[in-house]
């Protein structure tokens, strides 16, 4: 391992990798996709892992197993979080962000499975008023995403809003997951403000050697889109069911991409958070 560590390591296959690689426009053009891919994978390794270890204690973990399965996702989900700090793959302010999401994510998720809006169909010993702990885990793989994708991409931004204005939706967000059991659904006039407050900030992102520029609202929506793709996967491998997915497996509502569009919102906050900086983006000036 190269003594300077991992990511010191990583970066410089990228930049022996470039050097091999690149000799015009076409190939710069290609290999900034691929890198752009590499990237995404890596910042979504705690999501990634934690996937494939719902999908593959699915399909081969033993049901007479003393361990009940849900307690071992809990156990390979802390492994997963103490070897990306202790490997120095992520910071200590990211794990904190990350912790909080975990605390956030569990509470709402024992509120929602006692309202019936999801079940954990087994058992476990390792849960919280019966919903497993690597839920929380769950909901930490989202923040710990933003959290990596931010410092892999070195995020700037344009028209940044105002931190204590996204502090203010996101709570109408998160507050808003627990009252529409109750009342009205607020969520088409959270999704009119989400607009209104982040409508014109562009997040500058940097996949090889230049900024490239994309408005966050979109951003937001591809985020979605591929939790929603993950998500399908989960309930498959019967990691938690909606209503009508316990005996007859079917994909998730589309509607359930709008609310992790409005999620989006509760985890880009407390990353920015620790993360944002008001610096000017960066231009390729090529």
């Amino acid at each position: 391992m190269h003594r300077h560590g991992p990511r010191a390591f990583l970066h410089a296959r990228h930049a022996a990798l470039r050097a091999w690689f690149v000799r015009g426009p076409w190939s710069r053009g290609v290999f900034e996709f691929v890198i752009f891919g590499f990237k995404q994978a890596w910042a979504c390794l705690f999501g990634g892992l934690m996937l494939a270890m719902l999908v593959a204690s699915f399909l081969w973990y033993p049901t007479d197993a003393a361990l009940a399965r849900y307690d071992a996702i809990t156990i390979f989900a802390i492994l997963i979080q103490l070897t990306l700090l202790v490997t120095r793959l992520e910071t200590l302010e990211e794990a904190k962000v990350i912790a909080i999401f975990h605390v956030v994510g569990t509470v709402m998720e024992i509120f929602k499975t006692a309202a019936g809006s999801w079940v954990y169909p087994e058992e476990s010993v390792l849960c919280i008023a019966g919903v497993p702990l690597f839920s929380g885990f769950m909901y930490a793989a989202v923040g710990s995403y933003l959290a990596r994708v931010w410092r892999i991409f070195e995020f700037r931004f344009d028209r940044f809003p105002n931190l204590w204005l996204q502090f203010a939706l996101a709570t109408a967000v998160y507050i808003n997951f627990f009252t529409h059991h109750y009342g009205p659904d607020m969520r088409l006039l959270l999704f009119v403000a989400a607009v209104a407050i982040y409508g014109r900030c562009v997040v500058w992102f940097r996949p090889d050697e230049a900024h490239r520029p994309m408005p966050l609202v979109i951003g937001f929506l591809l985020v979605a889109l591929f939790i929603w793709f993950a998500e399908n996967l989960g309930t498959f491998a019967r990691a938690w069911s909606y209503p009508g997915q316990e005996e007859d497996w079917h994909m998730v509502s589309w509607a359930k991409l709008g609310s992790w569009y409005l999620l989006m919102i509760i985890s880009f906050v407390l990353v920015a958070a620790v993360q944002y900086r008001r610096n000017d983006p960066p231009r390729d000036d090529r």
